[in-house]
């Protein structure tokens, strides 16, 4: 029996477990992912108190100090959850059954991929979703990176340090990175931004080797690339938390407050999976604080029936 169990084993999930754990909550954190999808990230220069340092490194920290209490973190999916009569969740993975008086999802998102013909068939040949896995697969090579959004700069700029060009193709009129990396994008020479542009197909036999466009480049709809990066935004991991009832936007995003509550009692969720608009770790960890805090009242509030560890 655990007073928390918290779906996630990203940052998110490990701030919210040693905040929990603090406040003398037992608390078992469940992910598939250890560290979540900021471990592929290769710089992080925004997460307080740390002025550099890689996604990785983030992640170990926290789960550091997550352990430095009785946490428990178990490596699994959850398949399955649901609450019985006396309000109890029962958490579901393919070997184990966790029993729970409260629940936080901190599942994340997935990439968002992009639908055009070839996408499929280049996946891995050319079509990437992470610059850090595969850049240097592609030294002095021609890129490209779909997306305009701020992870999507940090994609480009990552590249441009293996690749002596490297396109940013982005539908609307004006990439949106946060002012630094914005600047860092300006001031380097081997990175060419071309805006109000869609890539409609990606072309090639047994490798990438260019994209289709919906408006012409120097006069031509081709571009000539060597490789592909997609940084076009995620789908939320919410599947789970709408079988308990949860609401969520036309995104899938969960709906929270302002103290990460969801419309249902003792349901908690924090991070990429809410309906905050800006995602960032360190938004995504006080989110996680927020809905300790809220677990702590939660659990310390309502009364529950006592149930026999031997039955479950």
């Amino acid at each position: 029996m655990y007073d928390l169990v918290v779906i996630g084993s990203g940052v998110t999930g490990f701030g919210a477990a040693m905040y929990a754990a603090r406040l003398d909550l037992s608390v078992a954190v469940i992910g598939d992912v250890d560290g979540g999808t900021i471990t592929l990230t290769d710089d992080v220069a925004n997460y307080p108190g740390f002025i550099q340092l890689t996604g990785k490194e983030l992640a170990d920290n926290l789960k550091a100090h997550a352990l430095d209490y009785p946490v428990t973190i178990e490596t699994g999916l959850v398949e399955d959850i649901f609450r019985d009569d006396q309000d109890f969740f029962y958490v579901i993975t393919s070997n184990k059954t966790f029993l729970a008086k409260s629940v936080l999802f901190a599942t994340g998102m997935k990439e968002r991929e992009l639908e055009v013909p070839g996408h499929d068939e280049l996946r891995n040949k050319g079509v990437s979703y992470c610059a850090l896995c595969d850049a240097p697969l592609f030294k002095d090579k021609t890129v490209a990176v779909v997306g305009g959004s701020d992870s999507a700069a940090k994609e480009a700029l990552l590249l441009a340090k293996f690749c002596p060009k490297v396109y940013m193709i982005y539908r609307r009129k004006k990439i949106r990175p946060e002012p630094i990396n914005g600047r860092r994008i300006e001031n380097e020479p081997r990175i060419e931004i071309i805006t109000e542009t869609n890539v409609t197909e990606i072309l090639g036999d047994s490798r990438v080797e260019g994209v289709k466009l919906d408006n012409p480049h120097n006069g031509s709809d081709t571009l000539e690339l060597d490789a592909v990066f997609i940084a076009i935004g995620g789908i939320p991991f919410s599947d789970l938390a709408k079988k308990l009832g949860i609401e969520t936007n036309e995104k899938g995003e969960i709906i929270i407050d302002r103290s990460s509550r969801t419309n249902v009692d003792g349901v908690f969720a924090a991070g990429d999976v809410v309906d905050t608009e800006f995602k960032q770790a360190i938004t995504g960890v006080a989110e996680g604080v927020h809905a300790a805090y809220q677990a702590y009242n939660y659990v310390n509030e309502k009364e529950f029936a006592f149930i026999c560890e031997e039955n479950v």
